[in-house]
Formats: structure tokens, sequence, C-alpha cells
């Protein structure tokens, strides 16, 4: 039995590609269940310590960052291939160009367009290169590969990210180690 009223189509991400608001939002959950828990908590709170602890500060923070730079771009070539938003990096990115009547909306936009270098730091320590970089390209719902000035931003996010994480980490396992010793 189906029901009298149809799912309303929703404007997609791809122009070709008509997407439902149901579909959206599978993309959008699976999106972020695999970047989040999958690649993200993975990489940052099981691999990035365990490589500090075993290689140190320098030559872990190194491979991490090297590990990091061939991890994200792989997702650049398949967020790109996909045409679809599945971080909703594309819908947040619209708001910038808000003309509407809201307060919030019109602060939000205002913000989002004023504060580039302050985002980027945000998003690189929150985040990593690749949320940064998506975040950071011209235009919206493009999905056009990277050009030289998104290269900049890649490399100086992959930077700042990795020496976030390389010092959180080390002292992560220097805390951990100094508690070992003394009480246990």
């Amino acid at each position: 039995m189906t029901s009298p009223i149809k799912e309303q189509e929703i404007p997609s991400l791809s122009p070709a590609t008509p997407v439902t608001l149901k579909e959206k939002l599978a993309i959008l959950g699976l999106g972020l269940l695999v970047n989040t828990f999958i690649i993200n908590y993975a990489f940052d709170y099981l691999l990035y310590p365990f490589v500090i602890w075993k290689l140190g500060v320098f030559k872990g923070g190194l491979v991490m960052t090297v590990l990091a730079g061939l991890t994200c771009y792989p997702m650049f070539l398949f967020y790109d291939w996909s045409k679809k938003d599945w971080l909703g990096i594309e819908t947040v990115k619209s708001l910038r160009n808000y003309n509407g009547i809201t307060r919030l909306g019109k602060i939000t936009s205002w913000f989002l367009k004023r504060s580039d270098p302050f985002i980027m730091l945000i998003l690189s320590i929150k985040y990593d290169a690749f949320i940064t970089t998506i975040y950071m390209r011209t235009g919206s719902n493009q999905y056009n590969g990277l050009n030289k000035k998104d290269w900049k931003i890649f490399l100086l996010s992959l930077a700042i990210s990795n020496i976030y994480w390389t010092l959180a980490s080390f002292i992560g396992v220097t805390l951990i180690e100094y508690g070992w010793r003394h009480f246990i």
C-alpha cells in the first residue's frame, strides 16, 4: 500500500540526479558515520598515539602527516567522483551566500564570509585537511577537483592539523606512561 502523499523531491546535489530528502539524509548519515567513527576516530585516537608512542614525536609526527595526506587525497577523489554532499559541507558552504530575512541566518552568513583564517584553523584542528579544504573551496556543489589555491589550503591545513595531533598524542602518551610508571 502506497501513501497518497509522495515524497517531495528536493534540489539535488548533482544537477543530473534528483535526490529525495530521505535519500539525502541517508547519504549524510552514512557519510558522517564512516568519516567520523571509522576514519577520524580510528586514525586520531588509536593510530596516531600508537605511532607517536612507537616512533617518538618527530619521526612519528612525520609518518602520521604523510599518512594523513595519503588518507585525505583519495577522499577528495571519491568526494568529487560521487558528486554527493555526504558530509553536509556543501550545505554549510551555501549559507555563506544567504541573503534571507532571519537575523541568525544573516549573522551566520556574515561570519562565514569574513573569517576564513579562523575557520581554517578550527576546522584543521577539529577535523582534518580534507574537510577543511572541501569547505574552503570556492563555490558549492561543484565537485571540480583541487586547483592551486586548494592545494595550498590543503597543505597548510595538513601541517596545522598534524602539528596539533602530534603534540596532543605526545602529551597523552607521556601522561599515560608517567601514570603507568608511578601508579601501577
